[in-house]
């Protein structure tokens, strides 16, 4: 398998995505948020809740998933080595979250749907996104979503933050970022029929019939999918669905337009060059920091609002 010493995640990030998080950041409330965010984001019950309630993976524990989250973590040129968690969850799905001490979460559904190269392409997936720093702006995005769905008319100034644009904001950077965590699968698997294949399966592919599931297909699929746009009024259903048209705003492109962005950046030259050792070196690579700075006024009344709405949620809980 292919290594990539020294690489910085700006060798691979798509534009998209780095376009998404400036305009993410330029939208109001963001730096009020980012400026006392540590102070509310749960990251170290959350460690505590997989270490109780989780099985880690370690070379004694999963072994063989064990080697290939290490190989992939020697490709990607990552340190210090993230945690690794396997999670009792029928749902086909995996996560990466954490500052300070970065964690990827691996749900049984996943593990009993995808073979040992597609699980690499995963686990490839989940360090693209702590390469790139995505876990604290996610974090972020989702507690600024709960807080928001939580209580409704009780925002306590909250609601501003909501109506400014900033929610949808960090919908629209969430999925722009699945696109880079994307590439880095590709550059760890060097295969991308294989990256394909387990976008496919976790699209809806049954463990049964899965030898009547066939990529080509699912590829032609995703050509069909661009085709609809020829239609202007279906390029407004697909805006609507991917912003709330149905209900919820949905935080990941869909596979079939992954595909095509993937398929675009394997016949790219700036593909090749990484392949042949020619891409960006880090400086310093990890989660997004946010500086450190004095609480000016607004934020101090933010943070107070912030912990009045806590408390309002912890007696909205107990009823």
């Amino acid at each position: 398998m292919p290594t990539y010493p020294g690489i910085s995640s700006e060798a691979f990030r798509h534009p998209l995505d780095r376009q998404a998080e400036e305009a993410l950041r330029s939208v109001p409330g963001f730096d009020m948020i980012a400026s006392q965010f540590v102070e509310f984001v749960y990251e170290r019950p959350q460690f505590v809740y997989l270490m109780g309630n989780s099985i880690q993976v370690g070379p004694r524990q999963y072994a063989s998933i064990y080697h290939i989250f290490r190989e992939c973590v020697q490709d990607l040129d990552i340190f210090p080595e993230p945690s690794l968690f396997v999670s009792q969850n029928p749902q086909v799905n995996s996560y990466a979250l954490g500052k300070n001490n970065p964690y990827i979460v691996l749900n049984t559904g996943l593990l009993d749907l995808v073979n040992e190269e597609e699980l690499r392409s995963v686990i490839a997936h989940e360090l693209g996104h702590i390469k790139c720093g995505h876990p604290i702006l996610t974090q972020m995005a989702m507690w600024a979503m709960n807080l928001a769905s939580m209580i409704g008319e009780v925002t306590f100034g909250i609601g501003n933050i909501v109506s400014s644009g900033l929610i949808f904001a960090f919908y629209e950077w969430r999925r722009k970022a699945e696109l880079s965590a994307d590439r880095a699968a590709l550059l760890v698997t060097d295969d991308i029929n294989c990256v394909m294949n387990t976008m496919m399966k976790i699209s809806g592919v049954s463990t049964k019939y899965a030898h009547e599931c066939s990529l080509q297909e699912f590829i032609r699929q995703s050509d069909n999918y661009q085709d609809l746009d020829q239609d202007n009024l279906n390029q407004v259903y697909k805006f609507l669905l991917y912003n709330g048209g149905q209900g919820v705003m949905l935080s990941h492109p869909f596979p079939v337009e992954r595909l095509r962005y993937l398929r675009d950046w394997a016949n790219s030259e700036e593909y090749r060059q990484i392949r042949l050792g020619n891409y960006k070196k880090a400086v310093s690579e990890g989660a997004v920091d946010v500086k450190s700075e004095q609480p000016s006024s607004e934020t101090e009344a933010l943070r107070r609002e912030i912990e009045e709405l806590q408390r309002e949620i912890n007696r909205y809980k107990s009823r």
